[in-house]
């Protein structure tokens, strides 16, 4: 094996003309100091060697010149496996893969479940032995080749946007454009984490690692994703922070050719906080970027990035008439039952509208509005007191976290309607491909929101925890399903009925099947983020 993958002749020739120039240096300098004087440095000079040496070891420990330190997914600036492979730096690669033994898959129950979910996805060739997942979706030529603007809104669940009756009433730029596109009232993430929500609305795959984020695991970096396929399309990743940050670099730069990558650096705007410039200066200069484009006729795609809906909570005046407010400002009563920690808390929520505002203006402004689709998401709700306005119980479904807002916004292009089936992160880019009419082989597990052929019902797959016990579940219209993975332990909950009782005696078929689909969706996760390469 050695012989056949390394060229070992010309390996222990350089090993050993690298030796011969060690030792040539190494007699020369014990030579040039063997004739000097000996010489004694003082306590001061020695504690300066020490700390130069220490520094010298520090930065080259942390490798980088950014906020972020050296990451292995800084190596992955180019889809050539070779370059990728010569850039990586061997200990930060061995270490990022020191815990994700957990984080694999079994190939016997992935193809003992594989049937239910061929058949749930609407597989076009199934087969048990190759795994095929490949679904073609047609283009059509007649709808224009729409500008696309994907923003995912920081900390942004359903429950505390005037969307879903949040007694604050904080999102009014949100529920305007809801009330004027498409507002998808039952659209879930799989899991709570920004990194997470990135890789899955990206890969189309839950990211249901258990030792760290997908982003994080090099094994899984390298998928085929249905965003790499939009031909003739500029793509742009937005941050107004770095994108090291959990390895998101690798998850766009990776499986994404061509995309451009603004970040940090970039703007010309200073840093507001630890995350970056601020969301109005962010948008401010991406509409810059998006007019640039647009006046070309050069149809773009965009991932557009909040951050400030985050603690710290800061804000800036905007354009000079954004103000925080205080609980002197405020109904105290609603504040209680809205389920918000905090008044910053709060005004965080209130200026990331007031930016979706602005980006709405801004679109105006530079042009592009009407000729752009705008997709608005959740990352995953925020942290909140129980609240009991919302139509389910979600606090104690365990599914708060999980439920978030997703609006598509295109004026002149779409009718505005109220969706209440049942949508996932992983289902966002099959369907904007859809609405530009984009031809795409979709190897993920989303489906397309707005296909009115599709016959299966629509299930959203998520994990969460509850009573401090972790679940894989699956909701749809009408039922939630979930599996206790150490336990063992099943529940079936009718979301009609009584959502926190467990009917799965009164329901054995549905239970059945949900078991099956439920299995199968999570072991096809599995097999896919290792075996989802391109090429």
């Amino acid at each position: 094996m050695v012989w056949q993958s390394y060229p070992v002749i010309k390996g222990l020739i350089g090993v050993g003309l690298l030796m011969a120039l060690l030792v040539f240096c190494y007699r020369r300098v014990f030579i040039n100091y063997a004739g000097q004087e000996d010489r004694r440095n003082g306590r001061a000079a020695l504690a300066g060697w020490i700390a130069t040496l220490v520094l010298l070891f520090a930065a080259g420990i942390y490798g980088n010149f950014a906020y972020f330190p050296l990451r292995w997914s800084q190596a992955m600036f180019t889809r050539d496996n070779g370059i990728t492979s010569l850039a990586l730096n061997p200990v930060l690669y061995f270490y990022s893969n020191l815990d994700t033994s957990r984080d694999t898959r079994e190939l016997d129950k992935t193809q003992q479940t594989y049937g239910v979910v061929a058949n749930y996805l609407g597989v076009d060739q199934p087969d048990s032995v190759k795994l095929s997942y490949v679904r073609r979706q047609p283009g059509d030529s007649t709808k224009p080749r729409l500008n696309v603007v994907v923003v995912m809104m920081e900390s942004t669940g359903a429950s505390i946007t005037s969307m879903f009756n949040n007694p604050m009433m904080a999102t009014p730029n949100l529920k305007q454009l809801a009330d004027s596109g498409i507002l998808f009232r039952n659209f879930y993430i799989p899991n709570m984490s920004t990194a997470r929500s990135v890789f899955g609305v990206t890969t189309g795959l839950a990211d249901i690692c258990i030792d760290q984020t997908a982003s994080r695991h090099p094994a899984i970096v390298d998928q085929r994703v249905i965003l790499d396929q939009f031909e003739g399309y500029e793509k742009y990743y937005l941050l107004g922070g770095n994108t090291n940050w959990a390895n998101i670099r690798a998850v766009f730069t990776n499986n994404v050719d061509g995309i451009k990558i603004y970040e940090e650096g970039y703007f010309k705007s200073p840093k507001a906080d630890v995350w970056g410039v601020s969301d109005y200066d962010l948008i401010t200069e991406s509409s810059e970027i998006f007019k640039a484009a647009n006046d070309r006729k050069q149809p773009f795609i965009a991932f557009l990035q909040t951050a400030d809906n985050h603690e710290p909570f800061t804000t800036t005046p905007g354009a000079g008439d954004f103000k925080r407010v205080t609980e002197k400002d405020i109904d105290m009563v609603k504040f209680r039952e809205s389920g918000f920690l905090s008044v910053d808390q709060f005004n965080g929520i209130r200026y990331l509208d007031y930016n979706i505002g602005h980006l709405m203006k801004k679109a105006k402004e530079d042009g592009y509005l009407d000729n752009t689709i705008f997709l608005f998401f959740g990352d995953h709700n925020i942290k909140l007191n129980p609240y009991h306005f919302m139509e389910k119980p979600e606090v104690e479904m365990a599914t708060w976290g999980h439920h978030v807002p997703f609006i598509i916004y295109a004026p002149g292009h779409i009718k505005p309607q109220v969706i209440n089936e049942t949508g996932s992160l992983v289902d966002v880019y099959p369907t904007v491909a859809g609405l530009v009419g984009m031809p795409v082989k979709n190897y993920t597990m989303g489906v397309n929101l707005l296909d009115s052929s599709r016959q299966q019902g629509r299930y959203a797959f998520l994990v969460y925890h509850k009573n401090l016990q972790p679940y894989h579940a699956l909701i749809g219209d009408r039922y939630l399903y979930e599996i206790n993975p150490k336990t063992g332990e099943t529940a079936l909950f009718d979301l009609e009925g009584d959502p926190l009782k467990d009917v799965k005696k009164d329901h054995v078929d549905t239970a059945q099947a949900l078991d099956k689909l439920t299995r199968g969706y999570y072991e096809s996760t599995r097999y896919l983020m290792f075996n989802n390469k391109k090429g």
